[in-house]
């Protein structure tokens, strides 16, 4: 079946059915129609799916589609015209240009996160460079998957574009095939799987993988804005999102401070109780819920059966002594409420960051083949003497500031912040996914940024602080697929910026001009007249005189 489906886009790609601007343009309003006509029903879907809240369905998913189908469908014009480019002088007369060409037929295996979003936005990129298209969906998103196969045919052309349902089997089958580009976005095992496949057909290849996302936070920041912005980048989607902040790096002046100002973002999005808010969503499934439970601290979540005594009271004991632990702290450290810290933390001097900085040496979505990869992504060890010891916090997760609380019924996983975490724990080494926000205490951002450079390049990176030397030596001095400056998952939302990762974060971009570029071939093209014939200069054989000649050209290229 799967065979049969890529010959057919081979034969419709082949007879030139998808190069017209006018066949194009009409695809990219029907997709834009699929979404808008549709709004209900994925709302439904990603419900189904997810728990996910309908306005975060329509403002993170739909409203995105249709902005990057209405985006690109709009500048066409230009981005397919030819593009004049300068000739060498000894070639004159002569011109040369770059057209773009599409690849053919691309494969798009899509993540269940956003199961939309990150279905439709690449098609609509690879359809505006003219491809055939064959659609993967998730199988951990089945509502979605199933409502997509529904509506595509209804909207696109049905010779044209495909969506194949199904597991691993059906994924495993389509990698046999010759597509000409395949794009995968989900963890980085299968990641490597799709390379593989790949590569005995040489087919190009666009993987948007994870990582662990950092964010930085200093004195300079201001708390309250911080707070608001992290909590939101971390928590939208239950933290099942590649971008999200996957862990904050902050200076031991504002770090405590944050996490309590963290904690109160939580309270004014999600209320007291985040399980009972309509605008809070679930984990995917019963496989990922757990892996997540694991990094929380021990004894957090109660086992499936019923403990010990033993157990039990080995649980009680650990509580007690993080909560001995919480008030030692705050009795050495000499620090006041939160309130009183935030308030300070704000009107502090800057960190010492300085001209020298710059002179000093100093992230997915579940995939198709859930036995294979669930999202989450590995990273290796790290040395943890660039992170402070938080006196107080017996377990390497930290102490919880708030969360912590499960439900494995629904699926639910309380939004957690998570202060004072080591380096060893569990949630420091793989990529989160879900919402638990560890926040470690770096010394400063030469610190933090030898920190990062540590570890696996990330998808993203953030920081805040005001202090310009800061950013520009994070700029500088850190490899991240993306930098946000005082705002997560901004450049995710934008089809004007491209998205992509570095290193084991992604490979290849996309959204607007680079997505179009991703699924085209830009073709060179020269031409120079036959007369005069110029290059007879240049033809065997060669003496002294052309061999002066050639001297004086290099002088001069």
């Amino acid at each position: 079946m799967t065979n049969q489906t890529f010959e057919q886009l081979k034969k419709t790609y082949e007879s030139g059915r998808t190069r017209p601007l006018a066949w194009r343009r009409a695809q990219l309003n029907a997709l834009r129609r699929l979404v808008t006509e549709n709004r209900d029903a994925f709302v439904s879907s990603a419900m189904a799916d997810l728990g996910k809240p309908a306005a975060e369905t329509v403002f993170m998913e739909l409203n995105l589609v249709a902005g990057e189908a209405q985006f690109v469908r709009n500048r066409l014009s230009l981005w397919t015209a030819r593009h004049p480019k300068a000739m060498h002088w000894m070639l004159q007369p002569a011109a040369g240009w770059t057209i773009a060409e599409p690849k053919g037929v691309v494969l798009i295996i899509s993540p269940w996160n956003y199961p939309v979003l990150l279905a439709l936005e690449p098609m609509a990129d690879a359809l505006a460079a003219g491809n055939a298209v064959c659609l993967k969906p998730s199988e951990l998103s089945p509502n979605t998957s199933k409502l997509l196969a529904e509506l595509v045919p209804q909207y696109l052309d049905s010779e044209a574009v495909r969506v194949v349902e199904g597991g691993p089997k059906e994924t495993g089958e389509l990698l046999k095939c010759p597509f000409n580009h395949i794009f995968y976005t989900g963890g980085g095992h299968v990641g490597k799987i799709v390379m593989r496949a790949a590569a005995e057909h040489l087919t190009p290849v666009t993987l948007e993988l994870g990582g662990k996302s950092p964010c930085f936070v200093d004195r300079t920041a201001d708390i309250n804005v911080a707070a608001r912005r992290i909590a939101w980048g971390k928590f939208t989607n239950a933290g099942q999102t590649c971008v999200a902040p996957d862990y904050v790096l902050a200076t031991p002046d504002v770090a405590e401070a944050l996490a309590e100002r963290i904690a109160v973002a939580i309270t004014e999005f999600y209320g007291e109780d985040p399980k009972a808010s309509p605008d809070f969503g679930r984990i995917i499934n019963d496989r990922h819920f757990e892996r997540l439970c694991k990094l929380l601290p021990v004894g957090t979540v109660p086992p499936e059966e019923p403990s010990s005594p033993l157990v039990q009271v080995a649980s009680a004991v650990g509580a007690a002594m993080d909560m001995v632990g919480r008030r030692f702290n705050a009795v050495t450290t000499g620090r006041g409420g939160a309130g009183e810290m935030a308030g300070s933390a704000n009107n502090a001097a800057k960190p010492t960051a300085g001209s020298n900085m710059a002179a000093r040496p100093c992230r997915r979505a579940g995939s198709n083949w859930a036995a294979a990869d669930d999202g989450a992504t590995a990273s290796a060890a790290v040395e943890p003497s660039e992170i402070h010891k938080v006196p107080g916090v017996f377990d390497l997760a930290g102490r919880i500031v708030c969360g912590g609380k499960v439900d494995r019924a629904a699926r639910y996983i309380a939004p957690t912040v998570l202060y004072g975490t080591s380096p060893d724990a569990p949630v420091m080494k793989e990529e989160i996914f879900g919402p638990i926000l560890p926040i470690l205490v770096v010394e400063d951002a030469e610190s933090a940024i030898r920190f990062i450079n540590k570890r696996s390049r990330p998808l993203a990176a953030y920081v805040f602080s005001r202090d310009h030397e800061v950013r520009l030596t994070f700029e500088r001095q850190t490899s991240s697929g993306a930098l946000g400056y005082s705002l997560p998952l901004g450049h995710l939302l934008s089809s004007r910026l491209p998205f992509g990762g570095v290193g084991a974060s992604g490979i290849g971009t996309y959204h607007g001009k680079a997505g179009f570029l991703t699924f085209s071939h830009v073709k060179t093209v020269v031409t120079k007249p036959q007369f005069p014939d110029t290059l007879r200069l240049v033809y065997p054989p060669f003496n002294e005189a052309k061999a002066k000649l050639f001297d004086i050209i290099a002088k001069f290229s």
